[in-house]
């Protein structure tokens, strides 16, 4: 046998060793699973304007609650299928230390008013518009929609990649209400503005 045969036999075999052990160490993780760089840490501020009115929302009013902050624009898709979920979990757990805190991002504040107008408010939530993308930004969202999962404490707990439902939601509120562990999770693609 030649050189270059010899050499051509251990390469081939060399790239199977490679392919094999990084096929073996994602055997048994779910793909759906997401990291984010927020876990466990205190979640950024948020200031925003109101998109309901006049003045400001802050995340900060809602300190002691479990915060749901859910990025969002009027021109996703993702959006649109997820926006009444968000609106029933706001309905159900009102009489709950719970907040669904939706900001509108990447967007022009007369489109989100008709994305809402069109889709449904819910008296019981909380929606800001920002104008920079600095909220977005801090929470490191790469596309929309995603969702936030914060604790009583303050602490980012988990995150949902793509557009949630209500049953996903609500199980993962009630997780975080009874101080349980939760998975951070993706649900589908998300767009970018």
């Amino acid at each position: 046998m030649s050189n270059k045969i010899v050499w051509a036999v251990i390469g081939v075999g060399l790239v199977v060793i490679v392919v094999g052990v990084a096929l073996a160490g994602s055997l048994g993780t779910d793909p759906t699973v997401v990291s984010s760089a927020l876990i466990d840490k205190p979640a950024p501020p948020l200031v925003l304007d109101n998109l309901e009115g006049e003045g400001q929302v802050a995340l900060s009013d809602h300190l002691g609650d479990v915060v749901v902050v859910n990025f969002w624009a009027s021109w996703c898709t993702g959006c649109r299928q997820e926006h009444g979920a968000l609106t029933e979990a706001a309905i159900r757990y009102a009489d709950f230390p719970v907040t669904i805190f939706e900001v509108n991002t990447l967007d022009k504040k007369d489109q989100a008013l008709a994305f809402l107008d069109r889709l449904g408010w819910s008296p019981e939530a909380v929606y800001g518009i920002e104008h920079d993308s600095g909220g977005a930004f801090a929470y490191g969202v790469a596309g929309l929609p995603e969702t936030f999962f914060i604790d009583q404490d303050g602490i980012v707990v988990g995150k949902v990649i793509g557009p949630v439902t209500f049953e996903l939601l609500t199980a993962t509120i009630d997780q975080v209400l009874l101080g349980e562990e939760i998975d951070s999770v993706k649900t589908g693609e998300t767009e970018k503005g």
